[in-house]
């Protein structure tokens, strides 16, 4: 039975942290690892861990550089065959998601997985105010700025191994940048699930308004020359409109 490591990067979300473990522990597939780098929080984060964390659970709390630093210790420590991230405010959408997304990974064949995601605002979970829809992605599409959303992505743990980790000398856009890095040259096989996978909270680095969109898409330019992807900032602002649209079809 393939095993699951979910990743959970946290830091001072005592507010949210509990819903968070306790969407990942009740998941219906039987072989799933939660992985929590806590950044040394100060504000309870670590009482809520301690008491919610299942035995199975590997956690560490300690100073680290920021959110990629800490997702790139989550890698090292997962000892699951599939790895999976799940931010410190968001949730599964049901208890099955990882069932499905094992039953997919029983093709030996098969690198990666990827559904989308419903965003909600801080204390209205079931109210959703836009859907990011995935398959929109395509290893052709990464050069105009698309990729899956990034909790609802689940990769072999070759993939990093192949590819390497997120690299933390950017600031908002380390997981586009990892994406182009490992799509763009069409080595992976991928599957899509036309499901909502996972309810995310708004409010993180890239929806908190223009000025991380500016940087966001400066660093989106720099991963796709990084990558040897053609890009422009037309490219890039073309798909807005679609990204509206996303907010009218809830």
């Amino acid at each position: 039975m393939v095993k699951i490591s979910i990743i959970t990067a946290v830091y001072n979300r005592v507010g949210t942290i509990g819903q968070c473990v306790s969407s990942v522990k009740s998941q219906s597939w039987p072989n799933v690892e939660h992985v929590v780098i806590d950044g040394a929080s100060s504000d309870g984060t670590i009482k809520v861990l301690q008491s919610c964390l299942s035995k199975q659970a590997v956690w560490v709390s300690e100073p680290d550089k920021g959110i990629y630093d800490a997702l790139n210790k989550g890698v090292s420590l997962a000892s699951g065959e599939i790895i999976g991230l799940m931010h410190s405010d968001d949730l599964y959408s049901n208890d099955y998601v990882l069932a499905e997304v094992a039953q997919i990974f029983a093709d030996p064949t098969v690198d990666a997985v990827y559904g989308d995601a419903a965003f909600f605002h801080p204390g209205a979970i079931e109210k959703f105010v836009r859907r990011y829809r995935s398959n929109r992605f395509s290893p052709k599409t990464i050069a105009w700025g698309w990729m899956p959303a990034h909790t609802a992505l689940f990769l072999r743990r070759n993939v990093y191994e192949r590819f390497g980790v997120f690299k933390t000398n950017y600031k908002i856009a380390a997981d586009f940048e990892f994406v182009a890095r490992i799509f763009h040259t069409g080595q992976l096989s991928a599957r899509y699930i036309p499901k909502i996978l996972v309810h995310m909270q708004t409010g993180g680095a890239s929806t908190g308004g223009w000025r991380s969109n500016l940087l966001l898409n400066k660093e989106v330019i720099r991963a796709c020359r990084e990558n040897s992807i053609p890009t422009n900032w037309f490219k890039l602002l073309s798909k807005y409109p679609l990204k509206l649209l996303e907010f009218l079809k809830v």
